[in-house]
């Protein structure tokens, strides 16, 4: 099985093959991180296509520093692309659409379901709880807790220091479980 950096080289060197075989090695990784910050399937599909083509047009730069694995490279380009997703006019836009939709849909579901406790439902909500916390500790936690990534791993993807991960995960989980919490809490209330 080849490494990273020799697929590197013979894409270089013209093949289409390699390049498939790069792709297919590290897509459900991009995918996956991207559908965790999104929880939009269509949407972390797009993105990663858009990951990988900035790959491949700035795949000579990376080869010529020779810098750094080449995952953490690949998952800089995919936190950046989410960020600027999440700055982008196209996001605020549909943000909007979403608590339209989302409002309108959880009064019918109020009214319809008698009771939503299964598993998949408490997947929505930690995934919807993790993606109400600010960027910053969504991302530390999303590639700690997802793509199981150290903490200096994370460091260096995110440009930040040790501490400062540390001082994210630990905020945003302490958020999450009072989110969790807060909504176990009105779920009961509701029951009553």
């Amino acid at each position: 099985m080849s490494t990273d950096e020799e697929l590197i080289e013979e894409i270089q060197a013209g093949s289409e093959a390699a390049m498939e075989v790069l792709v297919r090695r590290h897509y459900n990784q991009v995918y996956s991180y991207l559908y965790r910050r999104t929880g939009d399937k269509q949407l972390s599909g797009d993105l990663t296509q858009e990951v990988f083509v900035k790959m491949m047009n700035g795949l000579s730069r990376y080869a010529n520093t020779g810098s750094g694995s080449f995952t953490a490279w690949l998952f800089t380009i995919a936190i950046n692309r989410c960020r600027d997703y999440y700055r982008s006019s196209e996001f605020r836009q549909q943000a909007a659409t979403y608590e339209f939709t989302e409002e309108i849909a959880s009064k019918d579901e109020r009214s319809s379901v008698p009771s939503i406790f299964d598993k998949k439902e408490k997947r929505k909500e930690i995934r919807e709880a993790i993606l109400s916390l600010p960027e910053t500790q969504c991302e530390a936690i999303v590639l700690k807790y997802y793509h199981d990534m150290k903490i200096r791993d994370i460091a260096v993807l995110t440009e930040t220091g040790e501490s400062t991960v540390k001082s994210r995960l630990r905020q945003g989980l302490a958020k999450l479980k009072s989110a969790l919490q807060r909504r176990d809490f009105l779920d009961e209330r509701q029951r009553q």
